[in-house]
């Protein structure tokens, strides 16, 4: 695990203070889920399988927190084979092309206790745009095995189209098939390394 870390860390560009806390994501109590508008009348939902992530903090409610994170692309997960081959073609996510999602964060605000906005950059589909999302830290405890473990809930939105998925067909009634905006909700995990 800590040759793990020294990696992403190069691999990254981060350096640690002797005063920062390492944290690394949980990935069995970790969902990276997405829904976005289907036919106007519905949303489809949809998680991401395959990710890592690495979160530096020297506070322990992470107002301070450093934040890069990854994700394979292939791995999402719609409930639908056919529909998940397509969202991995060149229409989509053209995953042969461009297949890991990052975020690396640049910024992160309190607007109250327990509650932030973090900014960074997202990179989707070869294209990276500054975004900013809502955190809600839920607390740090020991779990059952003797880690220290913290929660966080992590939610935004972003426009498919910012990133050049702009793939879509006309209903019969006028509207889209597709929804623009993108819903994310991220339920994380995270475990202080040693």
């Amino acid at each position: 695990m800590k040759k793990l870390i020294v990696i992403m860390l190069v691999i990254t560009g981060m350096s640690v203070t002797a005063q920062q806390s390492k944290w690394t994501i949980d990935n069995d109590h970790t969902r990276i889920q997405f829904s976005i508008n289907h036919m106007v009348i519905s949303e489809i939902t949809g998680y991401f399988k395959s990710f890592e992530g690495l979160v530096l903090a020297e506070k322990e409610n992470f107002s301070d927190a450093i934040v890069n994170f990854s994700i394979e692309a292939g791995s999402i997960d719609t409930g639908v084979e056919k529909r998940d081959s397509h969202l991995k073609s060149a229409d989509f996510f053209d995953v042969q092309n461009h297949p890991k999602i990052t975020f690396k964060g640049k910024s992160i605000k309190s607007t109250k206790k327990s509650k932030y906005k973090i900014k960074g950059d997202l990179t989707l589909h070869g294209i990276t745009k500054e975004i900013t999302l809502n955190v809600n830290y839920g607390g740090t405890v020991k779990d059952p095995y003797g880690r220290i473990t913290a929660g966080l809930k992590i939610t935004g939105l972003i426009k498919r189209s910012d990133f050049g998925l702009k793939y879509n067909s006309i209903l019969e009634s006028g509207g889209l098939l597709i929804g623009d905006e993108v819903s994310l909700d991220l339920s994380v995990r995270l475990l202080k390394q040693k």
